[in-house]
């Protein structure tokens, strides 16, 4: 084990650094062998198998939804008409006014 008291910031950080794709590099691995596994065991009962891959949306290629409504009085205040409507909406919505009054471009 490497003793970590006395090294530096830099050092420790590469440690972690490493330490971490070591750790990716042990889950693919025992993910392939699993994998392998179920195929194995499925053969053995004249199974076949597909596996499908949990595919999770990644956050840093989801589309960004322009804005479509926009606040009369606070023009940074946006929204996207997703979602619950935000506070300076529904008060000028109890107000008696019509939220397509606020349409960005309508």
């Amino acid at each position: 084990m490497t003793e970590i008291h006395n090294k530096s910031q830099e050092e420790l950080l590469a440690i972690i650094a490493e330490a971490q794709t070591q750790l990716e590099a042990i889950k693919r691995n025992k993910h392939k062998e699993v994998i392998a596994q179920i195929k194995e065991l499925a053969a053995s009962i004249g199974v076949t198998v597909d596996i499908h891959e949990d595919t999770k949306p990644n956050s840093k290629n989801a589309a960004i939804v322009p804005a479509k409504y926009r606040n009369p009085d606070n023009q940074s205040q946006t929204w996207t008409g997703r979602g619950l409507a935000p506070k300076w909406l529904k008060a000028l919505m109890d107000q008696g006014r019509d939220k397509s009054e606020f349409l960005i471009n309508g």
